[in-house]
């Protein structure tokens, strides 16, 4: 087995302990044909779960897992990750490590090695550039225009999503703001009743989010200014102010922290 890379010696821990095992229990045997059947009025016990439901469990949770681990640079960009070494870390087999990987491998986020497993993708300036150029070619539309037409109620109902991401960039927590951000920015394009339109942003916004090749330190102050634009553009829509509307979610990208 090929030697593990070095950024493996941290441990995200991401996995719950009763999601970790995938072992599958037999059904209790049944009853002789010697034994006194059950009374025919006694309805039979209902079978107990699936195992699929189970394993389904716990390849999504090492995907969020490792998802997390890219966000907060847990993962380093340009490192490569066997799957058996990354089951390990999580206490599961190499097999929902690999699903998982090839998942990730589609969004963008790692690239094959053959014989050696995944390598962590670099996001340099001039992509994470581009990947902000493409999202506001799409967003930026799409919010002038519910800005129009969405009352400010449901501006207001969004507030706890914006103050989700203040608090994750208040205490650094990279993993906790990526999703929060993702989520604050899918609840403003799901009022324009488009899911194609959702998930083709929540893609790009993925890709963005995981951090370049460079010092992870520098990514606080981005996040608190990020956060703070989120309440601002909050405000602007609330209050019908277009002007405003305009100009920050139009920095907004220009910024691309989030």
């Amino acid at each position: 087995m090929p030697g593990q890379a070095r950024g493996e010696q941290s441990r995200p821990d991401r996995v719950p302990d009763q999601a970790r095992g995938e072992h599958t229990h037999a059904e209790p045997a049944r009853s002789s044909a010697s034994s006194v059947p059950p009374a025919p009025s006694v309805p039979a016990a209902a079978p107990p779960p699936r195992p699929a439901v189970r394993r389904h469990s716990v390849r999504g949770q090492v995907l969020e897992a490792l998802r997390a681990a890219l966000a907060d640079g847990q993962l380093v960009p340009g490192e490569v990750y066997s799957a058996p070494a990354l089951g390990a870390r999580f206490g599961v087999s190499a097999t929902p490590v690999r699903e998982a990987m090839q998942r990730l491998a589609v969004e963008g986020a790692v690239e094959v090695v053959p014989n050696r497993g995944f390598r962590v993708s670099r996001r340099g300036p001039r992509e994470l550039a581009q990947l902000a150029e493409v999202r506001a070619l799409i967003e930026v539309p799409v919010v002038l225009r519910l800005a129009r037409t969405v009352p400010p109620a449901r501006w207001r109902a969004l507030r706890p999503l914006a103050e989700a991401t203040a608090t994750a960039a208040a205490v650094g927590d990279l993993a906790g703001y990526a999703e929060s951000d993702r989520a604050f920015h899918g609840a403003i394009l799901a009022l324009c009743d488009n899911e194609q339109l959702v998930m083709v942003a929540d893609d790009l916004h993925r890709r963005a989010q995981w951090p370049a090749a460079n010092n992870p330190a520098t990514r606080r102050a981005d996040l608190l200014a990020d956060a703070a634009e989120h309440a601002a553009l909050l405000d602007a829509l609330i209050a019908q102010d277009l002007t405003a509307v305009q100009s920050l979610v139009r920095e907004h990208f220009t910024g691309a922290a989030g």
